[in-house]
C-alpha cells in the first residue's frame, strides 16, 4: 500500500476494501494461538445509528461487527480491551465461507483489523497497528493462516495512560 491514504490512481485501480468503525465491544475479546504459533483474536463491537423519522421520533438501530485481529495487534486486544470498551477499528472486509454441520453453506464477513485505537472516557486512547502486509492474489481460506510478518515495534507499558 502507498502512503496517500488511498486517494491515488494506483489504489484506485487495484481497488479499495477499506472498514472504519467506532463502537463499543459487546464481549471480551477470544485470544487464541495458531499450530503455528501466531496469536489471533475475534471480537463484536456494535455501532449505533441514529435518526429522527417523519413523524419526528428519536430513532436507533444497532448493528454488529465481527472483527479478527492477528499477530502483536492481537495480542494487544486481548490485554487491553474488555466488553463495553469504547474501540476505533479499521481495516478491510473478508468474507469465508464453511459447510455447517447440517451441510448448508454458511458465510461469515468479518473486519480484519489492521489499526485499533482504545477510546476511553477521560479522552485519552492508544493506537497500535498490525504490520504492513503482502499484496496477494490468492484467496483465503478459513483455514489458511494469514502470511507471517516481520516483527513490530514493541508498544511500552509506560506509555498506556491506565
Amino acid at each position: 500500500m502507498c502512503s496517500c491514504s488511498y486517494s491515488c490512481i494506483l489504489c484506485l485501480m487495484r481497488g479499495l476494501n477499506k472498514a472504519m468503525i467506532i463502537g463499543n465491544l459487546t464481549r471480551d475479546p477470544e485470544i487464541r494461538t495458531t499450530p503455528s504459533g501466531q496469536s489471533v483474536t475475534s471480537f463484536t463491537v456494535a455501532t449505533n445509528f441514529v435518526w429522527t423519522d417523519q413523524s419526528g421520533q428519536k430513532q436507533e438501530k444497532v448493528e454488529y461487527h465481527n472483527v479478527v485481529a492477528w499477530r502483536r495487534l492481537a495480542e494487544i486486544i486481548g490485554q487491553y480491551l474488555r466488553r463495553g470498551s469504547k474501540v476505533y477499528i479499521d481495516g478491510r472486509l473478508q468474507t469465508r465461507d464453511w459447510i455447517g454441520q447440517d451441510g448448508v453453506k454458511r458465510y461469515r464477513t468479518e473486519i480484519i483489523a489492521e489499526n485499533m485505537v482504545m477510546l476511553d472516557s477521560r479522552g485519552t486512547s492508544i493506537e497500535a497497528k498490525a504490520p504492513p502486509e503482502t499484496l496477494s492474489t490468492e484467496s483465503e481460506s478459513p483455514s489458511q493462516e494469514e502470511p507471517k510478518e516481520e516483527e513490530e515495534e514493541e508498544i511500552e507499558v509506560e506509555k498506556i495512560p491506565f
